[in-house]
């Protein structure tokens, strides 16, 4: 509809004809100028502003069209019929009054027409914005009628009792042992050379984690191979941090710790001091390391099942065994001075020491006039000393075999402590198998940092260590080494460093 589309009588008399150009049906009180010419009518302009009506209320009151103007409104409104207009309550008494507040409520009614007609175009193709408009203006009424809070920090409430008790000075000595499996000063310690690589910085939403409880959750997760619900439990801390801590601090220690800690003694002096360790122990020279290979059980991987299926702990438990490979050598006193961590359980000791970097080490020309004891699950080479394995051994054989299993003994000492210190090495573990190298790496190193600090074993963590021992197919690899081998065994023999213990 076209507001401005309708003539009216008189233009002179009514210089708004926007206003009333709605009532050119009814009658309006004729003028007091009867004289006056009458004016053609004009075409209105279109749309004219509802602030452009100007007409003088009090001289159509003064005029005596104040009942043409109750019979104009009551049209409009619809009061048409009697029973409608009887229900309109209105008090005429003061008409004035009641004028402007007519004239000013049917302004802001032909506004809101022309404003309608305005916006019903674009109200049917940007409904999808309206509404959501209309939502963002509500909530944010209700937000401003709601008292301002303060914003809570996203962390649940979870007790530490048990961390904070154990962190307090007054805490005993025993009683730290046994949880950590090392003194407050070795745990000190390795805070303090951790500190710059885990500590946190808070945040707007919480407190970042102390360092002493990083490294705390870490190490008490792998010494009791507890689950992480009860790790939680323990800090409270969430599972799924727990978890992240575990692995982040396993990452800080094999990066910063394991290089001061397991390292191949590359000077003469250290070797030279190893070799006069192991002699003085078993009688035989030029032992540089004792080699061994344990397996860590895990949860059956889903890709390369195979490859990680243990055959022999399967046959000897009754039960289906999946596994990874730790090989290590130690010196006498049990330190680890090369690890090979994650290789299948499938594989034979002699396939993963192949993929050590010891046997790179080797190749190089690295271990000259060195050996290094294993099992009978090593093949003899030029610098691996292996027992020997035929059947109808001489008595010279025997002693030799008995002088090998010494030197054995330091290495499976070793991995036996590590395993009881790190309960997690003995349980199926539910890091994934990515991660499990840097766990493992991880306890080989606190196993050394225990080991060079004096941290003795508490007696009611050892336990027999077993692993089966496969033959090699390819038991002699260099006839030089045979040879070497023979002679050992023979001065062995002679210097009466031979024991009777297998007559």
């Amino acid at each position: 509809m076209e507001i401005s589309s309708f003539l009216f009588p008189n233009q002179e008399d009514y210089p708004s004809p926007n206003f009333f150009s709605f009532f050119q049906d009814f009658d309006f009180p004729a003028t007091t100028d009867t004289t006056a010419a009458p004016i053609a009518a004009e075409p209105l302009p279109k749309k004219r502003r509802v602030d452009d009506f100007d007409f003088d209320l009090e001289q159509v009151v003064e005029q005596g069209s104040l009942k043409s103007v109750e019979d104009i409104l009551n049209k409009f409104l619809g009061f048409d019929k009697e029973e409608d207009k009887t229900e309109l309550k209105l008090d005429w008494s003061s008409q004035e009054q009641f004028a402007n507040q007519s004239v000013f409520d049917f302004s802001n009614q032909q506004s809101g027409l022309i404003m309608n007609e305005k916006v019903k175009p674009m109200a049917g193709t940007n409904n999808k914005r309206s509404r959501q408009n209309s939502a963002e203006f509500i909530s944010t009424s209700e937000e401003e009628s709601q008292p301002q809070q303060q914003r809570r920090l996203w962390v649940k409430d979870r007790s530490k009792a048990w961390w904070e008790q154990c962190n307090s000075p007054d805490f005993p000595e025993e009683e730290f042992k046994k949880a950590f499996r090392m003194t407050r000063a070795t745990f000190d310690m390795i805070c303090e050379e951790l500190e710059s690589v885990v500590t946190k910085k808070d945040t707007m939403l919480r407190q970042a984690i102390p360092v002493r409880q990083r490294v705390a959750v870490c190490i008490w997760r792998l010494a009791t191979g507890e689950p992480l619900r009860e790790v939680s439990k323990r800090f409270g801390l969430g599972i799924s941090t727990c978890h992240k801590l575990v692995l982040e601090v396993c990452t800080a220690i094999k990066g910063v710790l394991m290089p001061k800690f397991v390292q191949w003694p590359n000077d003469d002096y250290k070797m030279n001091e190893i070799k006069h360790e192991f002699q003085m122990l078993s009688g035989m020279p030029n032992v540089g390391g004792s080699i061994y290979t344990t397996h860590v059980p895990i949860i059956a991987p889903k890709v390369s099942v195979a490859a990680y299926f243990n055959k022999r702990h399967t046959e000897r438990n009754q039960k289906t065994s999946y596994s990874v490979t730790v090989q290590g050598v130690v010196d006498p006193k049990g330190v680890f001075t090369d690890v090979c961590i994650g290789w299948p359980g499938s594989m034979s000791d002699d396939k993963v020491l192949e993929k050590s970097a010891l046997y790179q080490r080797a190749n190089k020309g690295q271990l000259k006039d060195t050996w290094v004891v294993g099992n009978s699950g090593y093949p003899l080479m030029d610098w691996v000393l292996a027992p020997y394995t035929r059947q109808n051994l001489t008595w010279t054989q025997h002693a030799f075999n008995e002088k090998v299993g010494e030197v054995q003994k330091v290495a499976k000492e070793a991995f036996m402590r590590m395993k009881a210190r790190w309960s997690c090495l003995r349980k199926r573990t539910e890091v994934k198998l990515q991660d499990l190298p840097v766990v493992l790496g991880a306890c080989c190193v606190l196993h050394n940092i225990c080991e060079m600090r004096g941290e003795q074993l508490n007696p009611e963590l050892r336990f027999d260590l077993f692993d089966d021992e496969m033959v090699p197919e390819n038991i002699v690899r260099s006839m030089n080494a045979v040879q070497a081998r023979d002679q050992i065994a023979h001065q062995l023999l002679h210097q009466n460093h031979a024991g009777t213990n297998f007559l």
